[in-house]
């Protein structure tokens, strides 16, 4: 017989079977014998109170063995002969979206500027070493996405776009842990991510698809409203009615290119400001109330959310455990962001601490019309390149140093590997962000007594937090609202914000494609 029930109980139970066994049968009235396994599928821990407790959901076998099922990947025909579906990008939109072409029967062809996962490394060695920045590949292009080297978080409030449940158990076919079907804030780490988009990959391949790295797109062939093709920065066309574009937030040539063609794009709000590193230890002994995090709890991270004068401010991809990295995508620009690797075990936490934009911030760049909040984005990264000496060393400033207005003496080494540059985070932002940021911190701090220390260091800019433009679609059909068959998709075309819902938004592109050819399963 199976039981499920909604508990409460210490870390330390909850890390121990045997332990939560008893829990159970003492709180049940179940004879503890009798209980041959208990499975846990949901989890969360519930910091809010001096006492810390772990919510757990579990299914309860008494008299009953547990029979553990495997997660099986969905049976994927040889689409080699099958009509083709063009796909721009490898992230996590485009590669979801190739996995479900395949799965409908179509036959997907994937072209990604950057490098497969394994070379990809090298280029990342590049920036954080030597400064230089290869515009195809980099953090954020490149198989995988930006989220294959920077971070890997798979929670996400998209709910009601689509099936969570189907994409983190995917990923769990492709080699993920299975704790993110039960973890709450689901994180697969980014050592571990590499592999499984590798192994996603093999199996488009394998079934007949295919995927092309360092095949850059230039131009899209276009007659009568209708997309006819994609030209390439090699030479060579590839014709096609059906394109998924799924290019990424940080895509700025494309947008252009769309601009350019006078192909109708939008710009949309974002928000921008910088990324924080404290010490691990200090954000434990916050959130957890503690000297010392115990042994069977997990590096804490946090949230917050400000308003300073009407204007929202707030933490965003917080990595604990986690360094900072250079995630420019061209020379002379300076971008920050975060990961943390699957066991958190970094002795440092950052987070990036952003400010709302509204439309009427990017007036000053009003002459660049739908792209002027990518040019608003992009002027604050070339101060910042500027600034750090031309080079990807970042303007830094100690954390209360910037709330006083004081530039920092010194500044102590963090987990940013090309460098620091000490400066006045004044001279990097507009007035308004830089006095929200300063008013905001200072509201942090009544909401995490200590967060506000000068051992906390400001790094700037975190300023690719989703895309500066929006490239709008028929809200039925998923096509463009102007060009037939071209599919916006995912972050770069502003219908997602992250791994999970950019693969659900792939998904959704794919099978509204595959729909019009009448080859669909379903």
């Amino acid at each position: 017989m199976q039981h499920e029930f909604t508990i409460q109980v210490s870390p330390e139970i909850a890390s121990n079977e045997d332990h939560l066994k008893k829990d159970i049968a003492y709180k049940n009235d179940i004879p503890k014998e009798e209980i041959k396994h208990v499975q846990i599928i949901k989890r969360s821990i519930d910091a809010r109170q001096r006492v810390i407790k772990v919510n757990l959901k579990v299914r309860v076998f008494v008299q009953e063995n547990f029979i553990e099922k495997s997660i099986n990947l969905p049976e994927y025909p040889d689409v080699s002969n099958a009509p083709e579906i063009i796909i721009i990008g490898a992230g996590p939109a485009g590669l979801f979206a190739a996995l479900r072409c395949v799965e409908l029967g179509c036959k997907p062809i994937v072209l990604e500027r950057g490098k497969d996962v394994r070379t990809r490394r090298r280029d990342l060695k590049a920036i954080n070493r030597d400064h230089i920045v290869n515009e195809d590949s980099n953090y954020c292009f490149g198989e995988g996405g930006a989220g294959t080297y920077s971070d890997g978080k798979l929670y996400t409030r998209s709910k009601k776009r689509g099936d969570v449940n189907r994409i983190l158990e995917l990923l769990v076919g492709f080699g993920a842990t299975d704790q993110i079907l039960v973890d709450a804030h689901p994180h697969i780490g980014t050592n571990k991510l590499p592999s499984i988009i590798a192994a996603i990959r093999e199996k488009i391949i394998e079934r007949g698809g295919e995927i092309h790295f360092e095949t850059r797109v230039i131009d899209f062939d276009i007659k009568n409203s209708e997309i006819k093709g994609v030209s390439l920065q090699n030479g060579s066309t590839i014709a096609g009615n059906k394109v998924i574009l799924a290019t990424g937030h940080s895509a700025r040539d494309i947008f252009e290119l769309l601009y350019h063609k006078n192909i109708e794009i939008e710009a949309k709000p974002f928000a921008l400001g910088v990324r924080v590193e404290h010490s691990q230890e200090l954000i434990d002994s916050i959130q957890y109330k503690c000297e010392v995090r115990g042994p069977y709890l997990p590096p804490s991270p946090y949230s917050i959310v400000k308003q300073v004068d009407g204007r929202g401010m707030y933490s965003f991809c917080m990595c604990p455990g986690g360094v900072i990295a250079p995630c420019a995508t061209s020379p002379g620009e300076v971008v920050t962001n975060g990961w943390s690797p699957s066991k958190r075990d970094q002795p440092t936490a950052n987070s990036g601490i952003v400010v709302e934009l509204r439309m009427e911030d990017f007036e000053p760049f009003s002459k660049y019309g739908p792209l002027s909040g990518m040019y608003f984005q992009k002027s604050i990264e070339q101060q910042a390149w500027q600034i750090g000496g031309e080079t990807q060393k970042v303007p830094a400033q100690r954390l209360m140093d910037m709330v006083h207005g004081k530039t920092s003496a010194d500044l102590p080494i963090t987990s940013y590997k090309p460098g620091l540059t000490s400066a006045d985070m004044g001279t990097v932002f507009p007035e308004f962000i830089h006095n929200t940021l300063k008013e905001g911190f200072k509201a942090f701090d009544k909401s995490m007594r200590g967060y506000l220390t000068n051992e906390a260091v400001v790094h700037a800019p975190e300023s690719r937090t989703s895309s500066p433009v929006r490239i709008p679609r028929d809200w039925k059909t998923l096509e463009h609202i102007q060009i037939k068959g071209l599919y916006p998709c995912g972050e770069g075309a502003g219908y997602a914000g992250g791994i999970i819902s950019a693969a659900i938004d792939g998904e959704k592109c794919a099978q509204a494609c595959v729909a019009t050819i009448g080859n669909s399963k379903n």
